[in-house]
Formats: C-alpha cells, structure tokens, sequence
C-alpha cells in the first residue's frame, strides 16, 4: 500500500548536494594530484626537492581546507599549489 501522504521531491536540496560533490570532487583531484607531484619530488630529487616537497605537502592541506571553505571558487588555491609544485619540480627533479 502506497504513502499518499509522501512529500513532494526537494529539487533544492538535490542541486546543493550535487553543487556540494562537484565542489569537494574538483578540490580533492586537485589535491590528489598535488600529492603526487610531491612523491615524485621525494623520490626523485635531492635535498631541495625534499624540502620544497615537504613544504607544498603542507600548502596542500592547507589550500584544500581553504577552498573547501571558500564554496564555489574553491578550486583556485589547490590549482595554484598544484601549478607552484609542478614548476618546483621541474626545477629541483
């Protein structure tokens, strides 16, 4: 037997939710990413490139924790470290 008494489908909701993984989705790639440029720094440079590695390891989380909490232009800082630690190891790798 059928509810009639169901509510009707909460369409803003939904878009929040989605708006919300799309968001966490972008800076946790970017994130991923970054991490993994700063293994290859590890294990692939010298002293200098463990030290920078280490460094934007750190910018990392903090730029994550930055653009989860920015909303919709959230994307940037993570993007920015991921761009500063490509160019670190190309120059120290």
């Amino acid at each position: 037997m059928s509810d009639d008494n169901a509510p009707a489908m909460d369409y803003d909701a939904h878009e929040r939710t989605y708006e919300g993984f799309i968001h966490f989705s972008k800076v946790g790639t970017l994130s991923v990413l970054t991490v993994m440029v700063c293994l290859i720094m590890f294990s692939f440079g010298g002293t200098a490139a463990a030290i920078f590695g280490w460094l934007m390891l750190i910018a990392t989380f903090v730029a994550a924790a930055v653009g989860l909490a920015l909303g919709a232009s959230g994307w940037i800082p993570p993007a920015a470290v991921f761009v500063l630690s490509g160019i670190l190891a190309i120059l120290t790798v």
